[in-house]
């Protein structure tokens, strides 16, 4: 299960979570709640930006709950990685051919760029995951509203980003300054930097179930073969025998 979670303290809590069921299955969940403060400080634009959250759910066949009007929850359903790959990059990025609304209150809200890249290898009972996450928050070093610029957005901003699978994961770090992750149990959590281009590598194994099928199958049809010629008369012999008693 790959769960990634955005925290705006204060402002918004923005919980990104994908849960493979296998390799083969699982779903995006999105549950994003805008806080007190951030509705007090920017009013319509934000109830705007959660509408269109919910209209590229639809567009990506996806499941939306609304337990108020501050809280929007998301469920997108995908089968396999590249599907995941494909309906998460298409969320973040909406193109016009998905008829995404954009208006005058979406361009007031800071534009944050996110690439999700997931390589899958089969290696037959077992798939080899490589997650490639990159995150663009440089746009919120500055925050402003009216012309009123807020600047240190680190003191204001609380954002994580972590990953859950049933038998955990391996980081992989590429430069010195990436954020490092914090390990609990089966899930890395990583800090993320507002104001700043963050990179992160993991590498996990999931279960294939086409693997673990056909292999189920072949020690079953095995089994069943020597059973067959080793604890019960050749059929071969068995039906010469019932030939001649049937000629005599």
């Amino acid at each position: 299960m790959l769960i990634a979670t955005l925290l705006l303290s204060g402002c918004v809590d923005y919980e990104v979570g994908i849960r493979f069921d296998n390799s083969n299955s699982g779903e995006l969940v999105q549950h994003i709640k805008l806080g007190e403060r951030l509705t007090s400080f920017s009013g319509e634009p934000v109830y705007e930006w959660l509408n269109s959250i919910e209209r590229r759910a639809r567009q990506e066949e996806g499941k939306v709950r609304r337990p108020s009007k501050e809280e929007v929850i998301v469920t997108i359903p995908f089968t396999n990685g590249e599907e995941l790959q494909t309906k998460f990059n298409q969320f973040f990025h909406p193109t016009v051919n998905q008829k995404a609304v954009t208006n005058e209150s979406d361009s007031q809200l800071p534009k944050v760029e996110s690439n999700l890249l997931l390589n899958q290898n089969n290696f037959l009972l077992l798939v080899r995951n490589h997650l490639i996450y990159d995150l663009d928050l440089r746009s919120l070093a500055l925050i402003s509203s009216d012309g009123n610029v807020l600047a240190n957005a680190g003191s204001i901003l609380d954002l994580d980003f972590s990953l859950k699978t049933p038998w955990g994961a391996r980081t992989i770090q590429r430069t010195e300054n990436a954020p490092l992750p914090e390990k609990n149990n089966n899930q890395l959590v990583w800090h993320l930097n507002p104001g700043e281009l963050n990179h992160i590598e993991a590498v996990f194994w999931l279960p294939s179930p086409l693997g673990i099928g056909t292999l189920l199958i072949v020690l079953f049809v095995g089994v069943g073969y020597y059973l067959r010629y080793k604890f019960m008369p050749d059929p071969r012999i068995q039906f010469a025998t019932k030939t001649a008693v049937s000629e005599g």
